[in-house]
């Protein structure tokens, strides 16, 4: 039987450690580049704040309410409760950056406004999603105890997140997408601002291209590990 140093410690592992030293850079990429243009500001002094209330007037959407939030870039927006969450260091910033970050989670605003498919599956499988990702680990190890069906099954619960994170890329690139083309109609930006925000939003997308790459190591490693394992 496989004991629990070797699960932790085995070859393997150098697929977690890559996986994270993904994650790290596109991180650390993100807040480069936001840092980079956040040093420039809308030749039109439009804050954070008052390019969101644009973008959701322009989009006809009534029934979200645009708020505060504390911290650093962690702006959302939550179809829950119809509230665009911008943070300290968004909503009041007149930045490129800054105004790029805000258009990109109204995107989200106007994808739940128009029943986007990607974000619609997405919104219905986060509580399967949640419960996968608690049982998995305790499935794999019960396995090792009770049979292979079990592992599998766990295994299968762990993939779940990988599927999530799979769905959410389009979500992502889509906002963007939106985003960017409204702040070009509206002429909220020029050309060369554009430009600048376009490269934020690249940014942060590719955090979300680093965890699937992150999140299938992970499973890449459960299967290697635990997958047909033979008593």
């Amino acid at each position: 039987m496989m004991s629990p140093f070797y699960m932790m410690w085995d070859p393997t592992y150098i697929l977690i450690v890559i996986g994270m030293g993904i994650s790290l850079a596109a991180s650390a990429y993100v807040q480069s580049t936001y840092r980079k243009y956040a040093d420039f500001h809308s030749a039109k002094g439009l804050t954070g704040d008052d390019v969101a209330r644009y973008i959701l007037e322009y989009a006809g959407i009534r029934d979200v309410r645009v708020q505060r939030i504390r911290g650093n870039l962690t702006d959302n927006y939550n179809p829950k409760d119809k509230t665009l969450n911008l943070s300290e260091t968004v909503g009041p910033s007149t930045s490129v950056a800054a105004i790029g970050v805000a258009a990109h989670e109204c995107g989200h605003a106007v994808q739940d406004q128009v029943s986007y498919l990607p974000m619609t599956l997405r919104s219905a499988i986060v509580p399967v999603v949640n419960i996968g990702a608690t049982v998995s680990l305790p499935l794999i190890i019960a396995g090792l105890f009770f049979g292979q069906f079990i592992t599998n099954i766990g295994i299968l619960c762990f993939a779940l997140v990988l599927v999530f994170q799979v769905v959410t890329l389009p979500v992502e690139f889509n906002a963007s997408r939106r985003a960017l083309a409204i702040l070009k109609e509206g002429e909220l930006l020029s050309n060369e601002e554009l430009g600048m925000a376009r490269h934020v939003l690249i940014a942060a997308a590719l955090t979300y291209v680093a965890a699937v790459f992150s999140t299938f190591l992970q499973l890449l490693r459960l299967i290697i590990l635990f997958g047909d394992r033979r008593d």
